[in-house]
């Protein structure tokens, strides 16, 4: 272990991020009800040109009007190289309730983006006296972003989440695909006259885990194309999940429950982490670092692993 252990995460559950335009108001009190356990209200993609005004109005309307229970309220801006992102930013600080708690950064390639969106939000905080502190989820959608992704994930005490954005990603590596996420068809491996797909987001998927997990950062899986495939949707989230993902953004609103279902341990696995936990204990009661569990050797690290499935289980009880 390092002399400096990597701080935690925010403790909040992030399984599922339901996004929705701020254009469509009509989607919000349905986006309020549902099981999201965050809501991303977007001024940037699905937003057109001549909108905007009309949507911040909308959101900045919606944080005051609309009840949002216990869902983390987050705001995607316009990228830094666009001449909205500074109204976006004053005019939700200056305007919106303390029912915002987030904004949410896209296309981010170095710390310097960070430090921008900080120093002004500091200045309207300051000036509107807003007490409470708006956190950053940032999103890596090109490759200067994960070029710099330990960077990113350091540079404010305001980030708490990071998203991978699969798309713009793919475009800015110049990827052979117009896919977002899950295997790609032209990505495989002939053995044995078998066809294997393997995973092309893995490293990216990695890269952000390990930047996130070590500045206490929650790391969250980005946007899946094809929501008319709810298996395809399910098998991407498995596997982002075993690499250390927190959640997945949903951009359908059936994808909430399928990302809830994913990165929500099972009771079996709930029961399983407790029973190592207590015969760990059993364990240390009698001066030992290591035992056996159901013909198993486990050990202070089979702890660690128990106690992070049990902590998202209480966190996820607790909403």
């Amino acid at each position: 272990m390092s002399f400096r252990p990597q701080p935690a995460p925010p403790a909040r559950p992030n399984r599922s991020q339901l996004f929705g335009p701020g254009s469509r108001t009509e989607l919000f009190e349905k986006m309020a009800a549902s099981s999201a356990d965050v809501i991303n209200l977007d001024l940037e993609d699905s937003v057109a040109p001549d909108d905007k005004d009309k949507a911040r109005a909308n959101i900045i309307a919606a944080t005051h009007e609309i009840d949002w229970g216990d869902k983390y309220l987050s705001v995607r801006i316009n990228g830094l190289d666009t001449p909205h992102w500074y109204r976006d930013v004053v005019e939700l600080l200056e305007n919106a309730s303390d029912r915002l708690d987030q904004i949410m950064i896209p296309m981010v390639g170095n710390a310097m983006d960070i430090y921008a969106v900080d120093a002004l939000v500091t200045a309207v905080e300051r000036a509107k006296g807003r007490m409470k502190p708006i956190s950053f989820e940032v999103i890596i959608e090109t490759a200067a972003g994960i070029a710099h992704v330990e960077e990113i994930a350091a540079a404010s005490p305001r980030m708490q989440a990071m998203s991978l954005g699969y798309a713009d990603f793919a475009a800015s590596m110049g990827m052979a695909t117009t896919g977002i996420g899950g295997t790609q068809a032209n990505y495989y491996m002939i053995h044995e006259g078998k066809t294997d797909y393997p995973d092309p987001w893995h490293y990216a998927v990695s890269a952000i885990v390990a930047a996130c997990r070590t500045h206490g950062v929650l790391p969250v899986d980005g946007p899946f194309g094809d929501f008319s495939d709810d298996d395809a949707y399910i098998a991407h989230a498995r596997r982002v999940a075993t690499l250390g993902m927190v959640g997945k953004w949903a951009i359908h609103p059936k994808q909430v429950k399928l990302a809830n279902e994913v990165f929500s341990p099972t009771e079996e696995a709930v029961a399983e982490a407790r029973e190592i936990l207590a015969a760990m204990e059993e364990a240390k009661k009698n001066g030992l670092g290591a035992t056996t569990w159901k013909g198993k050797l486990i050990d202070i690290a089979s702890m660690k692993q128990a106690e992070v499935i049990v902590r998202q289980a209480e966190l996820i009880a607790g909403r």
